[in-house]
């Protein structure tokens, strides 16, 4: 399959899913703690599970890493290609019924994210892209994406950096990160719509000095690097996927990392 093809896949199957997320977002949202304490709703474990057979419908012998899944210890074996899939990230957002929640879905290759869907369907705003294909965006309409228009990250303006920060999760330590460069605007924004406002040229940068899962982002660094972008760890490094075994954290941990659209926050000029 290509992966103009895959790509396509992958945007109904996030389609599915955001129906299925919405029909529960209609009516009174209740949530339960996983061990790690975060939560989870019906909707998580129900947009899972369509995600989980849409692929396995189109692409049966690729494994699958979810997120619900995997807090329930069912994992595939290391492999170098599979899925990563967040049902619903932004599950505090979803909540709080502000909207900004997204379904995420992404193909990893040798450790690197090389196409993913990222959909809002409160918003019905959807982002896709795929190495060697670009990215673009649509609007979402009663379940079905619109016209497609290109996104391309963009220059960074002389007036300064806008930045976009997690609403959940703004840490000390990404504030100092943050005050190293000239900032014209700080937003706040909910789950991996962060990547994609940066991936769509109406940010510059966002910084996530705290803890996140693989999951919460592959499918937004996707489309981010499809864009012109890239999310690296703090050593200036791509950051990597797949990672098991690890001896400071847990399987799928992510390191702190920073996304930037068109330039190098780790350049001497960027300081």
């Amino acid at each position: 399959m290509s992966r103009s093809a895959l790509v396509e896949n992958l945007v109904e199957a996030a389609c599915l899913a955001g129906e299925k997320i919405l029909q529960i977002y209609a009516g009174d949202v209740a949530a339960a703690a996983k061990t790690d304490g975060s939560p989870v709703t019906a909707a998580d474990t129900a947009a899972e599970a369509v995600i989980i057979a849409e692929l396995a419908r189109f692409a049966p012998d690729v494994p699958v890493v979810a997120e619900e899944q995997a807090a329930a210890g069912r994992v595939p074996a290391a492999c170098r290609t599979f899925f990563l899939v967040d049902p619903l990230d932004g599950t505090k957002e979803f909540i709080s019924k502000n909207g900004e929640f997204t379904v995420n879905i992404a193909l990893v290759e040798d450790g690197v994210p090389v196409a993913g869907v990222v959909y809002a369907p409160a918003l019905g705003e959807i982002c896709a892209g795929a190495a060697g294909e670009g990215a673009r965006a649509a609007k979402v309409v009663d379940g079905v994406p619109g016209a497609w228009t290109p996104i391309r990250v963009r220059p960074v303006p002389e007036a300064g950096l806008d930045v976009v920060a997690s609403r959940s999760h703004l840490t000390d330590e990404t504030r100092a990160f943050i005050e190293r460069f000239k900032v014209n605007d700080l937003v706040s924004a909910g789950s991996s719509l962060k990547l994609c406002r940066v991936a769509c040229g109406h940010a510059d940068l966002y910084p996530r000095l705290g803890r996140t899962m693989e999951w919460d982002i592959a499918a937004g660094d996707a489309v981010l690097r499809a864009a012109g972008g890239m999310v690296m760890t703090l050593d200036g490094a791509p950051l990597v996927y797949g990672k098991r075994d690890q001896a400071e954290d847990v399987d799928f941990a992510n390191p702190w990392f920073v996304a930037a659209g068109g330039f190098d926050p780790f350049a001497p000029a960027a300081s």
